[in-house]
Protein backbone atom coordinates (compact mmCIF):
# COMPACT_ATOMS: atom_id res chain seq x y z
CA UNK A 1 0.00 0.00 0.00
CA UNK A 2 3.06 2.52 0.86
CA UNK A 3 4.53 1.49 -2.54
CA UNK A 4 1.08 1.92 -3.96
CA UNK A 5 0.84 5.52 -2.34
CA UNK A 6 4.02 6.46 -3.22
CA UNK A 7 3.87 5.76 -7.29
CA UNK A 8 0.52 7.24 -7.25
CA UNK A 9 1.86 10.69 -5.71
CA UNK A 10 4.71 10.62 -7.98
CA UNK A 11 2.66 9.76 -10.66
CA UNK A 12 0.18 12.87 -10.27
CA UNK A 13 3.60 15.53 -9.77
CA UNK A 14 5.10 13.60 -12.70
CA UNK A 15 1.62 14.16 -14.73
CA UNK A 16 2.17 17.73 -13.77
CA UNK A 17 5.40 18.05 -15.30
CA UNK A 18 4.77 16.40 -18.10
CA UNK A 19 2.19 18.60 -18.93
CA UNK A 20 3.93 21.88 -18.45
CA UNK A 21 6.97 19.95 -20.12
CA UNK A 22 4.99 19.18 -23.26
CA UNK A 23 3.37 22.76 -23.03
CA UNK A 24 7.21 24.39 -23.07
CA UNK A 25 8.43 21.96 -25.83
CA UNK A 26 5.15 23.02 -28.30
CA UNK A 27 6.20 26.57 -27.62
CA UNK A 28 10.17 25.87 -28.42
CA UNK A 29 9.08 24.07 -31.87
CA UNK A 30 6.93 26.34 -33.12
CA UNK A 31 8.62 26.85 -36.26
CA UNK A 32 11.55 25.01 -35.91
CA UNK A 33 12.43 23.24 -39.16
CA UNK A 34 14.33 20.55 -40.68
CA UNK A 35 13.64 21.01 -44.22
CA UNK A 36 15.54 19.90 -46.43
CA UNK A 37 17.84 18.03 -44.51
CA UNK A 38 18.19 14.21 -44.18
CA UNK A 39 18.87 12.10 -40.81
CA UNK A 40 19.66 9.03 -40.55
CA UNK A 41 18.28 7.14 -37.15
CA UNK A 42 19.22 3.78 -36.17
CA UNK A 43 16.91 1.65 -34.59
CA UNK A 44 13.97 3.72 -35.15
CA UNK A 45 11.17 1.29 -35.39
CA UNK A 46 10.67 1.65 -31.71
CA UNK A 47 10.97 3.57 -28.11
CA UNK A 48 13.62 6.78 -28.48
CA UNK A 49 14.31 5.76 -32.20
CA UNK A 50 10.84 6.20 -33.22
CA UNK A 51 10.03 9.02 -31.33
CA UNK A 52 13.25 11.18 -32.82
CA UNK A 53 12.22 9.63 -36.12
CA UNK A 54 8.37 11.00 -35.42
CA UNK A 55 9.16 14.53 -34.36
CA UNK A 56 12.26 15.18 -36.93
CA UNK A 57 9.59 14.11 -39.73
CA UNK A 58 6.94 16.73 -38.07
CA UNK A 59 10.14 19.13 -38.52
CA UNK A 60 9.75 18.46 -42.64
CA UNK A 61 13.24 16.44 -42.09
CA UNK A 62 13.49 13.50 -44.84
CA UNK A 63 14.47 10.83 -42.23
CA UNK A 64 15.95 7.17 -43.09
CA UNK A 65 14.98 4.54 -40.57
CA UNK A 66 17.98 1.90 -39.82
CA UNK A 67 16.18 -1.10 -38.71
CA UNK A 68 17.01 -4.63 -38.30
CA UNK A 69 13.94 -6.10 -39.15
CA UNK A 70 11.98 -4.77 -41.86
CA UNK A 71 8.27 -5.84 -41.71
CA UNK A 72 8.17 -3.93 -38.06
CA UNK A 73 9.89 -0.96 -39.15
CA UNK A 74 7.64 -0.68 -42.08
CA UNK A 75 4.80 -0.77 -39.40
CA UNK A 76 6.44 1.83 -37.47
CA UNK A 77 6.82 3.91 -40.42
CA UNK A 78 2.95 3.84 -41.49
CA UNK A 79 2.38 4.72 -37.95
CA UNK A 80 4.32 7.24 -37.36
CA UNK A 81 2.77 8.74 -40.83
CA UNK A 82 -0.62 8.37 -39.56
CA UNK A 83 0.36 10.56 -36.11
CA UNK A 84 2.28 13.17 -38.00
CA UNK A 85 0.05 13.80 -41.22
CA UNK A 86 1.50 13.60 -44.76
CA UNK A 87 0.38 17.02 -45.65
CA UNK A 88 4.23 18.15 -45.14
CA UNK A 89 5.58 15.43 -47.09
CA UNK A 90 2.99 16.05 -50.07
CA UNK A 91 4.42 20.11 -49.92
CA UNK A 92 7.81 18.79 -50.43
CA UNK A 93 8.72 18.49 -46.81
CA UNK A 94 9.27 15.68 -44.56
CA UNK A 95 10.01 11.96 -45.67
CA UNK A 96 9.83 8.94 -44.06
CA UNK A 97 11.96 6.22 -45.73
CA UNK A 98 12.90 2.73 -44.43
CA UNK A 99 16.47 0.70 -44.92
CA UNK A 100 17.55 -2.61 -43.46
CA UNK A 101 20.25 -2.28 -41.71
CA UNK A 102 21.04 -5.07 -39.17
CA UNK A 103 24.38 -3.87 -36.89
CA UNK A 104 25.23 -7.39 -35.78
CA UNK A 105 26.60 -7.81 -39.15
CA UNK A 106 29.30 -6.00 -40.81
CA UNK A 107 27.94 -7.04 -44.32
CA UNK A 108 24.61 -5.56 -43.54
CA UNK A 109 26.40 -1.96 -42.35
CA UNK A 110 28.12 -1.83 -45.98
CA UNK A 111 25.73 -2.74 -47.89
CA UNK A 112 23.18 -0.09 -46.13
CA UNK A 113 26.11 2.64 -46.24
CA UNK A 114 26.24 2.03 -50.19
CA UNK A 115 22.76 2.30 -50.79
CA UNK A 116 22.99 5.65 -49.08
CA UNK A 117 26.31 7.07 -50.78
CA UNK A 118 24.38 5.77 -54.03
CA UNK A 119 21.26 7.40 -53.55
CA UNK A 120 21.71 10.35 -51.22
CA UNK A 121 23.09 13.33 -52.13
CA UNK A 122 23.28 14.89 -48.88
CA UNK A 123 23.50 13.80 -45.29
CA UNK A 124 23.17 16.20 -42.47
CA UNK A 125 22.54 14.39 -38.95
CA UNK A 126 23.92 10.86 -38.25
CA UNK A 127 21.99 9.43 -34.83
CA UNK A 128 23.51 6.57 -33.51
CA UNK A 129 20.64 5.79 -31.64
CA UNK A 130 20.03 1.37 -31.56
CA UNK A 131 21.51 -0.66 -28.96
CA UNK A 132 21.35 -3.87 -26.86
CA UNK A 133 20.59 -3.79 -23.19
CA UNK A 134 22.15 -6.56 -20.86
CA UNK A 135 21.39 -9.78 -23.23
CA UNK A 136 22.75 -13.20 -22.22
CA UNK A 137 26.17 -14.05 -23.88
CA UNK A 138 26.11 -14.52 -27.50
CA UNK A 139 28.07 -13.00 -30.46
CA UNK A 140 27.05 -11.22 -34.10
CA UNK A 141 27.21 -12.71 -37.32
CA UNK A 142 31.36 -11.61 -37.02
CA UNK A 143 31.65 -13.00 -33.43
CA UNK A 144 31.99 -9.75 -31.76
CA UNK A 145 30.18 -10.12 -27.79
CA UNK A 146 26.86 -8.65 -29.28
CA UNK A 147 26.24 -5.55 -27.05
CA UNK A 148 30.11 -4.06 -27.84
CA UNK A 149 29.59 -5.24 -31.41
CA UNK A 150 26.61 -3.91 -31.75
CA UNK A 151 26.51 -0.71 -29.46
CA UNK A 152 30.29 0.75 -30.14
CA UNK A 153 31.86 -1.45 -32.96
CA UNK A 154 28.49 -1.33 -35.57
CA UNK A 155 27.69 2.17 -34.98
CA UNK A 156 31.60 2.83 -35.30
CA UNK A 157 31.62 1.50 -38.87
CA UNK A 158 28.57 2.69 -40.31
CA UNK A 159 29.81 6.66 -38.86
CA UNK A 160 33.14 5.72 -40.76
CA UNK A 161 31.84 4.81 -43.64
CA UNK A 162 29.56 7.68 -43.73
CA UNK A 163 31.68 10.43 -42.86
CA UNK A 164 32.56 11.66 -46.33
CA UNK A 165 29.14 12.28 -47.32
CA UNK A 166 28.86 13.84 -43.74
CA UNK A 167 31.73 16.10 -44.55
CA UNK A 168 30.22 17.04 -48.06
CA UNK A 169 27.40 18.25 -46.73
CA UNK A 170 28.84 20.34 -43.70
CA UNK A 171 27.70 21.38 -41.44
CA UNK A 172 26.15 18.50 -40.47
CA UNK A 173 26.12 16.72 -37.04
CA UNK A 174 26.31 13.34 -35.36
CA UNK A 175 24.69 12.59 -32.43
CA UNK A 176 25.83 9.25 -29.98
CA UNK A 177 23.19 7.67 -27.56
CA UNK A 178 25.51 6.82 -24.68
CA UNK A 179 23.55 6.22 -21.01
CA UNK A 180 24.42 7.09 -17.62
CA UNK A 181 25.53 3.49 -17.01
CA UNK A 182 28.85 4.35 -18.65
CA UNK A 183 29.80 5.04 -15.16
CA UNK A 184 30.29 1.02 -14.29
CA UNK A 185 32.32 0.29 -16.75
CA UNK A 186 35.95 -0.37 -17.52
CA UNK A 187 37.57 -0.26 -20.87
CA UNK A 188 39.56 -3.97 -20.49
CA UNK A 189 41.86 -4.44 -23.52
CA UNK A 190 42.53 -7.74 -22.82
CA UNK A 191 39.23 -8.73 -22.83
CA UNK A 192 37.13 -6.55 -25.31
CA UNK A 193 35.45 -9.58 -26.91
CA UNK A 194 34.40 -11.20 -23.59
CA UNK A 195 36.73 -13.98 -24.06
CA UNK A 196 37.59 -14.87 -21.07
CA UNK A 197 34.87 -13.33 -19.02
CA UNK A 198 31.39 -12.28 -18.94
CA UNK A 199 28.83 -9.96 -16.92
CA UNK A 200 26.15 -8.68 -18.88
CA UNK A 201 25.75 -5.53 -16.80
CA UNK A 202 29.33 -4.67 -17.17
CA UNK A 203 29.26 -4.89 -20.87
CA UNK A 204 26.82 -2.76 -21.38
CA UNK A 205 28.09 -0.06 -19.13
CA UNK A 206 31.73 -1.23 -21.23
CA UNK A 207 29.79 -0.24 -24.58
CA UNK A 208 28.32 3.26 -23.39
CA UNK A 209 31.42 4.23 -22.27
CA UNK A 210 33.04 3.58 -25.55
CA UNK A 211 30.26 5.12 -27.29
CA UNK A 212 31.46 8.63 -25.13
CA UNK A 213 35.18 8.04 -25.90
CA UNK A 214 34.47 7.50 -29.89
CA UNK A 215 32.38 10.19 -29.50
CA UNK A 216 35.46 12.28 -28.35
CA UNK A 217 38.05 11.17 -30.39
CA UNK A 218 35.57 11.43 -33.50
CA UNK A 219 35.02 15.03 -32.51
CA UNK A 220 39.01 15.71 -32.17
CA UNK A 221 39.88 14.15 -35.78
CA UNK A 222 36.92 16.26 -37.10
CA UNK A 223 37.89 19.86 -36.20
CA UNK A 224 37.62 22.25 -39.00
CA UNK A 225 35.42 20.01 -40.96
CA UNK A 226 32.07 21.90 -40.34
CA UNK A 227 30.99 18.01 -38.76
CA UNK A 228 30.06 17.83 -34.98
CA UNK A 229 29.93 15.16 -32.89
CA UNK A 230 28.21 14.43 -29.31
CA UNK A 231 27.27 12.24 -27.28
CA UNK A 232 24.20 12.03 -24.40
CA UNK A 233 22.21 9.85 -21.68
CA UNK A 234 18.09 9.94 -22.29
CA UNK A 235 17.74 9.34 -18.95
CA UNK A 236 15.77 6.29 -17.62
CA UNK A 237 13.05 5.39 -20.18
CA UNK A 238 10.24 2.85 -20.59
CA UNK A 239 11.22 0.96 -23.97
CA UNK A 240 11.92 -2.40 -24.84
CA UNK A 241 15.85 -2.10 -24.68
CA UNK A 242 14.95 -3.99 -21.41
CA UNK A 243 13.37 -7.24 -22.80
CA UNK A 244 16.43 -9.53 -21.59
CA UNK A 245 15.83 -7.86 -17.66
CA UNK A 246 14.14 -10.77 -15.82
CA UNK A 247 11.54 -9.66 -13.81
CA UNK A 248 9.26 -11.79 -11.29
CA UNK A 249 6.03 -12.54 -12.16
CA UNK A 250 4.37 -11.08 -8.96
CA UNK A 251 6.89 -8.29 -9.13
CA UNK A 252 5.98 -7.16 -12.52
CA UNK A 253 2.58 -5.01 -11.31
CA UNK A 254 4.35 -2.85 -8.83
CA UNK A 255 7.53 -2.66 -11.50
CA UNK A 256 5.10 -1.30 -14.28
CA UNK A 257 3.11 1.48 -11.41
CA UNK A 258 6.65 2.16 -10.54
CA UNK A 259 7.93 2.84 -14.70
CA UNK A 260 4.43 4.56 -14.85
CA UNK A 261 5.17 6.90 -11.93
CA UNK A 262 8.94 7.75 -12.61
CA UNK A 263 10.39 6.75 -16.03
CA UNK A 264 10.32 8.81 -18.58
CA UNK A 265 7.96 8.24 -21.93
CA UNK A 266 10.33 7.45 -25.34
CA UNK A 267 9.46 11.21 -26.70
CA UNK A 268 10.57 12.40 -23.01
CA UNK A 269 13.98 10.62 -23.32
CA UNK A 270 14.31 11.39 -26.74
CA UNK A 271 14.42 15.20 -26.50
CA UNK A 272 18.38 15.43 -26.04
CA UNK A 273 18.73 13.51 -29.28
CA UNK A 274 16.07 15.58 -30.82
CA UNK A 275 18.01 19.20 -29.83
CA UNK A 276 21.36 17.93 -30.50
CA UNK A 277 20.00 17.11 -33.95
CA UNK A 278 18.06 20.24 -34.95
CA UNK A 279 18.93 22.89 -31.99
CA UNK A 280 20.94 25.85 -33.30
CA UNK A 281 21.98 26.51 -29.79
CA UNK A 282 24.47 23.19 -30.39
CA UNK A 283 25.61 24.93 -33.98
CA UNK A 284 29.23 24.03 -33.32
CA UNK A 285 29.02 22.73 -30.44
CA UNK A 286 31.68 19.11 -30.66
CA UNK A 287 33.20 16.50 -28.57
CA UNK A 288 30.07 17.41 -25.27
CA UNK A 289 28.27 15.57 -22.91
CA UNK A 290 24.46 16.07 -22.83
CA UNK A 291 21.66 15.33 -20.66
CA UNK A 292 18.08 16.82 -20.61
CA UNK A 293 18.92 19.00 -23.35
CA UNK A 294 22.33 20.37 -20.81
CA UNK A 295 25.72 20.44 -21.23
CA UNK A 296 27.15 17.56 -18.36
CA UNK A 297 30.10 16.59 -16.91
CA UNK A 298 31.77 13.30 -17.69
CA UNK A 299 33.76 11.12 -15.08
CA UNK A 300 37.68 11.30 -16.00
CA UNK A 301 37.93 7.75 -17.42
CA UNK A 302 35.31 9.00 -20.28
CA UNK A 303 38.29 11.63 -20.75
CA UNK A 304 40.86 9.66 -21.32
CA UNK A 305 42.29 10.84 -24.45
CA UNK A 306 44.42 8.06 -24.60
CA UNK A 307 42.19 5.04 -24.20
CA UNK A 308 39.82 6.53 -26.92
CA UNK A 309 42.87 6.65 -29.24
CA UNK A 310 43.57 3.41 -28.46
CA UNK A 311 40.10 1.99 -28.77
CA UNK A 312 39.78 3.62 -32.01
CA UNK A 313 42.93 2.22 -33.41
CA UNK A 314 41.45 -1.29 -32.41
CA UNK A 315 38.52 -0.99 -33.64
CA UNK A 316 39.56 -0.20 -37.19
CA UNK A 317 41.35 -3.52 -36.77
CA UNK A 318 37.96 -5.78 -35.32
CA UNK A 319 36.00 -3.80 -38.02
CA UNK A 320 38.05 -4.29 -41.24
CA UNK A 321 38.86 -0.52 -41.98
CA UNK A 322 42.81 -1.75 -41.75
CA UNK A 323 44.24 -4.77 -41.88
Amino acid sequence: AAVTAVALGGGILLAAWRWLWGAARAAAEAGASMRGKTVIITGANSGLGRAAAAELLRMQARVIMGCRDRGRAERAAREIRAEVGEPAEAEGGGELVVRELDLASLRSIRAFCNRVLQEEPRLDVLINNAGVFQCPYMKTEDGFEMQFGVNHLGHFLLTNLLLGLLKNSAPSRIVVVSSKLYKYGEINFEDLNSEISYNKSFCYSRSKLANILFARELARRLEGTGVTVNSLHPGIVRTNLGRYVNIPLLAKPIFNLVSWAFFKTPLEGAQTSIYLASSPDVEGVSGKYFGDCKEEELLPKAMDDLVARKLWDISEVMVGLLK
